[in-house]
């Protein structure tokens, strides 16, 4: 059997050295500022918030393609991620928040494909996670913090632009007879809508299977009524009326939020307190050292000095260096460039430090005023940056030792790691150098860990991992207020292993260096099918297809191959497939 002609193919220019996270100054960083955006601008208005993209084709985070059509990269989104922590915190007064361009006839034509052709594997799925959990977060505020948003799709809504879009309560499309949404992934590039394009179709959007088929399939999109019809967009409307169209929305969203008025005073989010080292970052609270021959990073969380204040006056006071603010802030910084810059540091060791008491005063604080804006806010950043550390393609150890410090919002660490370590020093003798000065570790259970910081799945740690079952998850609420050693820890499933201090260093020694020696790929797959149990949402669908879909299909020859369809975009070549289905 004969196979068809080839069209010609036109030579390929050599590709320019493959983007990825390097050491150095030349570190990936995600503080930003206002005054400095390239890509976007922030207007306030009343309760309504106006967010534009106005991307700076000039403006890539890394040199070798221009971010023509609003199209975006990780720098893109790393503004709109600040820009969105500048609202919650910033604005209290905000209500809802129109995401628009300033492009005439482009809304965005989502992640920059040059870009993506130009990046190494890690750096497209790291980046397809970011940008992930950037949208995550636009709905977790939506869901938690009263906080309503709208796309005004003025334009071509292409990609990840309509993933973007997708991210907001409401969707309004221009009706100019040529704007339209689309995922032209598959068609294009040979690869997924990788920021939940498929997964909020189907289960935010409820678009029907068939006509998510097409749309998916047609380059050109879907435009007009018929993008309403299918549930693609909640409107369409001419655009001599598109711009009062999206005020009235953006006001009448404005109206359903329990955010405060317009009397109320937003928190400075100061810059972070940031020492970057050779082997690691310091900050106030956090501490990272790596060890690179090990592959490994230790993280440490420090518990405040003192207790932290307990009246309001004193946390609006104190602002963005309250510390369960601060911490939260530090971790998330510290998740995100061990993340980007450090993918063979395989191995989170996950340590505290400090007074457990000032922790678990300061998780009072958190119930006592949980009904003001800031500390709410404040719950927001925590349970977005725990899950950050959920979705990490890293193996996470806690060790619980003495001066540890797992309480309350603390202890969540060691609930989100693979397995715990808690060090058994309860017969520990007064002259063990161990023991000296320090009393044997303790955790303390606070009604926090049974549902103010739920994973992506919905479900609080602690449930999680008892997959519901009341008996064990009653016999440790029972033991809230009292601190546990390490033989309860264990018989109450709240830890791993107890090892005494005679076994210790062994034990942990030998756990980290078979994890170490294990195969990368496999332990990502494992734990990401561990960490979330039989429980699914949308969120964990979103990061499940990222992991296993997205991350096979970015690694395949019809993607990525010498004539994959990413590789050969715009230049004037077809992809060519090989026809097999795996």
């Amino acid at each position: 059997m004969s196979m068809p002609a080839l069209a010609p193919l036109v030579p390929l220019v050599p590709p320019a050295p493959l983007l990825q996270a390097s050491s150095g100054d030349d570190l990936v960083l995600f503080d930003r500022h206002p005054d400095h955006y390239r890509h976007w601008r922030l207007a306030f208005d009343g309760p309504v918030a106006t967010l534009t993209m106005d991307v700076d084709e000039n403006g890539g985070l890394r040199p070798g393609y221009a971010l023509k059509l609003n199209s975006y990269d990780l720098g893109v989104d790393i503004e709109l991620h600040d820009a969105l922590q500048r609202i919650r915190f910033e604005h209290p007064e905000i209500r809802s928040v129109i995401i628009a361009s300033a492009r005439d006839r482009v809304f965005c034509s989502g992640a920059n494909i040059f870009m993506l052709g130009k990046s190494s594997h890690a750096w497209k799925v790291n980046f397809c996670k970011f940008t992930n959990e950037t949208r995550n977060g636009i709905e977790d505020s939506s869901r938690h913090s009263g906080l309503k948003f709208i796309a005004a799709c003025s334009g071509t809504t292409a990609g990840g632009g309509y993933e973007l879009a997708l991210a907001c309560d409401e969707i309004v499309l221009v009706d100019d007879r040529s704007s339209a949404v689309s995922l032209p992934e598959v068609p294009l590039l040979g690869v997924l809508p990788g920021t939940g394009g498929l997964t909020r179709m189907t289960d935010k959007r409820h678009v029907r299977r068939d006509h998510a088929d097409i749309f998916c399939l047609t380059t050109e999109g879907v435009r007009g009524q018929r993008a309403c019809d299918w549930k693609l967009v909640d409107a369409v409307v001419k655009p001599a009326r598109f711009a009062e169209h999206v005020q009235a929305r953006a006001h009448a969203l404005a109206m359903q939020s329990d955010r405060p008025d317009g009397i109320a005073t937003g928190i400075a989010l100061v810059p972070l307190s940031r020492t970057i080292r050779a082997d690691g970052y310091d900050y106030e609270t956090v501490s990272v050292t790596l060890d690179r021959a090990a592959r490994r990073a230790t993280l440490t969380v420090r518990a405040p000095d003192a207790a932290p204040p307990a009246d309001l006056d004193g946390i609006v006071a104190a602002g963005a260096r309250w510390w369960p603010l601060k911490m939260a802030r530090e971790l998330d910084d510290a998740i995100l460039m061990l993340r980007t810059n450090h993918l063979d540091i395989g191995i989170w060791v996950l340590r505290t430090e400090g007074d457990a008491a000032h922790v678990l005063a300061a998780d009072a604080t958190l119930d006592a005023h949980a009904g003001h804006w800031f500390v709410r806010e404040t719950v927001g950043m925590l349970r977005r940056t725990l899950a950050r550390l959920d979705v990490s393609s890293r193996s996470l150890i806690a060790l619980i030792e003495p001066g540890s410090c797992f309480a309350g919002t603390l202890l969540e660490l060691a609930l989100a790691a693979d397995r715990s370590y808690m060090l058994d020093a309860t017969d520990a003798a007064p002259t063990d150098a161990d023991a000296i000065g320090r009393p044997a570790p303790r955790l303390s259970l606070h009604a926090a860990n049974f549902g103010r910081y739920p994973m992506s799945n919905g479900l609080p740690r602690l449930v999680a991992r008892f997959y519901g079952e009341a008996d064990p998850i009653d016999a440790a609420r029972a033991r809230i207020g009292t601190p546990i050693d390490a033989r309860e820890a264990e018989a109450l499933g709240l830890v791993t292993m107890a090892p005494d201090d005679i076994d210790w260093d062994d034990e942990i020694r030998l756990a980290l260096e078979e994890r170490a020696s294990l195969s990368p790929d496999a332990l990502t797959g494992l734990e990401a099918n561990l960490r979330f149990g039989p429980r699914e949402t949308m969120e964990t669908r979103i990061f499940g297809r990222l992991s296993a879909w997205q991350n096979w299909i970015f690694n395949r020859p019809n993607a990525v191959g010498e004539y994959g369809a990413l590789k050969v975009f715009g230049t004037g070549n077809k992809a060519r497939f090989d026809r097999d289905r795996v």
